[in-house]
């Protein structure tokens, strides 16, 4: 999953700002620091809309800079999208395992997914979350 952003020069900084993701704003000293701290702010927002539930829009704007998100946050949003309007506990029990299993695997902090786990969840959502 990758999100783009613009940089733009500003007096002594290079201001990063990610059209698709409201506040995600950060600078750097360089053009090159302020990619690396767009990584950061990036990843740290996302990761805080899946903590309170916010919504997260889908990557729209291609231009700019591509910035890839984490792995376990990325996978965190996919998954959320996938049960669409099923309940955590209704997808747990329908992928045989608990609650708080489930809900571990929506926290981009505590997500570790085993290859039995993917399987599973691609079963009951009927789509691959994993591609070999």
């Amino acid at each position: 999953m990758t999100y783009n952003c613009d940089i733009t020069k500003q007096e002594d900084k290079y201001v990063v700002h990610f059209p698709d993701v409201d506040n995600a704003i950060t600078f750097g000293i360089s053009e090159e620091e302020a990619l690396y701290m767009a990584g950061d702010v990036l990843n740290g927002i996302l990761a805080s809309h899946l903590d309170n539930g916010y919504p997260i829009e889908e990557p729209k704007y291609t231009g700019g800079h591509p910035v890839e998100v984490e792995p376990k946050v990325a996978f965190a949003i996919e998954l959320r999208k996938a049960r669409a309007g099923r309940s955590k506990k209704e997808v747990a029990k329908k992928a045989g395992m608990t609650y708080q299993q489930y809900q571990r695997l929506e926290n981009p902090h505590k997500t570790n997914p085993t290859l039995e786990t993917l399987y599973k969840l691609q079963r009951v959502f009927n789509r691959p979350f994993l591609a070999l």
